[in-house]
């Protein structure tokens, strides 16, 4: 057994190519987009009216809401509410 695994990993990982662009912005954006995220899905969750509009509209409910409706945020709310 290695007794240095988490060199061996490090070692794995330098060996991978850089993460896109678009995925080092959304991990950078998705912590400060939480509160909004969490607001959009307990509301969907407790207002049948509401969830209507999202899965209608979800960039409408976003700004009735006052969340900026970026890509990543979309789709975090998407999976969240297991949307299509």
């Amino acid at each position: 057994m290695d007794p240095h695994p988490e060199e061996r990993l490090a070692e794995l990982l330098a060996l991978l190519p850089p993460a896109p662009q678009g995925w080092v912005e959304a991990a950078q954006e998705l912590p400060l987009a939480r509160p909004g995220l969490d607001r959009l899905v307990a509301r969907a969750e407790a207002d049948a009216r509401f969830r209507e509009l999202l899965i209608a509209d979800l960039e409408a409910a976003f700004a009735q809401e006052g969340v900026e409706a970026d890509a990543a945020t979309v789709e975090a709310i998407r999976r969240r509410l297991s949307l299509p």
